[in-house]
């Protein structure tokens, strides 16, 4: 591990990237070429990758930041001393250890370690505190729980909402200084010699390897069970549809945490023999000079990060770069072109996946608003499906034969993918119950099992699929299925209107639930010049009965909307300081909501 240089550029022997995107072809070939082995060598898992790499190229770099640099024999080396450690606190197959860190290279490090010991690392938001941290680790049911030492205060207030059978359990090891002097598992990795002679089992890929938490938008998160073999498959399958090498640098800025920025962007470059720059947090201010002094040539975004980018000033660093793609999900239409051409972004590659889906889709062709498409060569490997979805039931519906219907070109139904043995594997959470609810049975045939992406999508006549919504996030008025997010699109296409979050809340004596916006509003906004052009935009049953407008939305740390806390509050004035608003027929005009008005409402007397 060495020190952080005031300005790290390019390697002596690291060429520049060329920004010229391959043909969507060779890369689909690729990706297909880089994952055919996997199954006939079980053994060979991402642990083999790194240590391979450190045989061809020891010095050259892996992990970077601003708290420490790996070449690749650094990263092996400490790969192995955990690997070592885990074995020496009797950590086997199996047997899980929490880990609650924020993003630096060593994170990467300890997990690997624990992986090619045979345990399993559960990977803990660093945000979280009290009860929410409390059931992430309960869920987990950890032997072992690595705290880094700013973040003991934020365990000790989860301590009192463990069960006991926890709280008693999880021996306690701090990486960095800690409060209660706590054994620190940095010291004694570094302690440790990398060609430790301990005895390590022999991984395979069919070996449970990581916990990765779903966000927790629609509920409490669930733990997804990953295995080396999908670890494997998601750093080879983007190896390939990227066109990685060793010349290739990622800037990684999303939590480690999660699949995107703590798997994929990373394992996709260590198995090409390229390099990760890892931030504490994604900046808008801070985002082009770090790409920038760095020399990044690709960069993985989730949700609304190329938005906030997009909104943001002008930076002198924002077209000196030297990238090549960026690629990620989540990215609209509205912004996509826009983002492009702003930054001056070759190639975006857009894809759709989940933790713990069964299949994904890749729009390496660059359409935009696209998730991706399945070429006809790959259909048997992606088994996809879009049903008939019944929104009052939030469940596929069903013909007079029992089974499910497929929707029609352009119809939007529910996205469902195929288990089987080879493809459409389904790995599940922790919980037997949430992964039942999962599984959609008896689909087309009787004995048939699909894994429910609990998404909304439509595809069109080339074969490209587009995001809907998420099931929950539609909600039926006034006979009408109302699509959350395009509501949002449109909202946020009305002047001064920064941010739109939509989604439906009960009114007494209505049917179905009706439409309430936040609004996150630039200076000059005019609520009577936005009822105008709302109204222009949207039929009426989709125009937003009620408005908050508000300073901020409360998100995930992967820009998701925690929409719960928002439906939970409604338009009740007693539940939150923002302006809320309903629309008035009567004044033909949005009207604010006090106590009486929320009483009239409450109890059916405003005309709505």
């Amino acid at each position: 591990m060495s020190e952080m240089p005031a300005r790290i550029d390019a390697d002596p022997g690291r060429a520049k990237a060329t920004p010229v995107a391959p043909k969507p072809s060779a890369a689909w070939i690729a990706a297909l070429s880089a994952t055919s082995g996997i199954e006939a060598n079980p053994t060979r898992t991402i642990h083999a990758l790194i240590r391979q790499q450190a045989d061809l190229r020891p010095s050259a770099p892996a992990l970077l930041s601003d708290r420490e640099i790996f070449d690749f024999a650094t990263l092996a080396q400490r790969m192995n001393a955990y690997a070592v450690w885990a074995r020496a606190q009797g950590v086997g197959r199996g047997t899980t250890v929490a880990l609650l860190m924020s993003n630096r290279p060593d994170y990467v490090a300890i997990w690997l370690g624990i992986t090619l010991a045979g345990g399993v690392a559960a990977l803990i938001n660093s945000n979280l505190t009290g009860a929410s941290l409390a059931h992430c680790i309960t869920i987990a049911n950890p032997r072992l729980l690595i705290v880094e030492g700013g973040l003991h205060a934020a365990y000790e207030s989860a301590a009192p909402h463990l069960p006991d059978d926890i709280a008693g359990g999880p021996r306690l090891w701090s990486h960095g200084e800690s409060p209660a002097s706590l054994p620190r598992i940095d010291l004694m990795a570094t302690g440790v010699a990398g060609d430790s002679g301990i005895d390590l089992p022999f991984v395979s890929i069919e070996d449970k390897a990581l916990l990765i938490y779903t966000s927790g938008t629609t509920g409490l998160p669930k733990a997804a069970q990953v295995s080396n073999r999908r670890i494997m498959n998601w750093a080879l399958w983007f190896k390939g549809l990227l066109g990685t090498d060793e010349s290739d640098r990622m800037y990684d800025c999303l939590p480690l945490y999660h699949s995107a920025g703590g798997v994929v962007a990373i394992a996709s470059l260590l198995a090409a023999g390229g390099s990760v720059v890892i931030a504490p947090k994604f900046s808008v201010t801070g985002f082009w000079a770090d790409i920038d002094r760095w020399d990044c040539t690709l960069f993985q975004y989730i949700g609304e990060l190329c938005r906030y980018l997009l909104a943001g000033p002008p930076d002198p660093h924002e077209t000196s770069h030297h990238l090549r793609l960026v690629c990620g999900n989540g990215l609209g239409a509205g912004v996509w072109q826009k983002f492009q051409q702003r930054f001056g972004i070759p190639q975006i590659v857009e894809f759709y996946a989940a933790t713990e889906g069964n299949f994904s889709l890749y729009n390496v062709e660059g359409v935009p608003g696209a998730i991706g498409r399945i070429p006809a060569f790959l259909t048997h490997r992606f088994p996809i499906a879009i049903v008939k979805h019944d929104s009052g039931s939030a469940a596929p519906s069903r013909g007079s034969s029992g089974f499910c219907q497929r929707v029609e070109t352009g119809e939007a139904g529910e996205a469902i993918g195929r288990i089987g043995a080879m493809n459409g594997r389904f790995e599940g959470y922790t919980s037997t119950a949430d992964s039942d609810r999962k599984i959609l049975r008896d689909v087309f045939e009787l004995g048939d099992a699909w894994f429910r992406t609990g998404d909304l999508m439509r595809v069109d006549a080339r074969g490209f699929y587009y995001f809907v919504d998420r099931i929950g996030d539609t909600f039926r008025w006034k006979g009408e299925n109302v699509s959350a997010s395009e509501v949002a699109g449109a909202l946020m296409d009305c002047r001064n209107v920064a941010e739109a979050v939509v989604f439906g809340v009960p009114v007494p004596g209505c049917e179905g639930r009706a439409g309430m916006a936040l609004l996150i509003v630039d200076e000059g906004f005019d609520l009577k010049l936005f009822r105008s052009e709302i109204r222009g935009r949207l039929p009426a049953y989709a125009v937003p009965l009620f408005l908050r407008i508000g300073q901020s939305a409360l998100l995930t740390e992967t820009f998701k909307y925690k929409k719960q806390d928002l439906q939970r509050e409604g338009f009740d004035p007693a539940a939150t300081t923002d302006s809320l608003y309903v629309e008035s027929p009567a004044a033909a005009a949005y009207v604010a909501i006090g106590g009486e008005v929320h009483a009239r409402i409450m109890a059916g007397e405003f005309r709505l």
